[in-house]
Parts: structure tokens; sequence; C-alpha cells
């Protein structure tokens, strides 16, 4: 019973890691929308 409890744990991990990914990304994404609305010439 062990082994499928941990397949549980390790597919919740990965999708964790993979939510996390695309928040980020989207973060990512609105900061440079930000600065290119703003005209912020770097």
């Amino acid at each position: 019973m062990m082994r499928h409890e941990d397949e549980v744990v390790r597919r919740q991990r990965e999708r964790a890691r993979i939510l996390a990914l695309l928040l980020g990304a989207f973060v990512v994404l609105l900061f440079f929308i930000t600065i290119a609305k703003t005209g912020m010439n770097w």
C-alpha cells in the first residue's frame, strides 16, 4: 500500500511544480506588459 501513496505524493509534487512554473511565467508576462505600457526604456 505504501507504493501507491508514494505515487500519489510524487504526482502531487509534479503538479505543484508545473503550477508554480506557470504562475511564475504569468507574473513575468505581466511585468513585461506593464513595462511596455508605461514606456520605460531600459
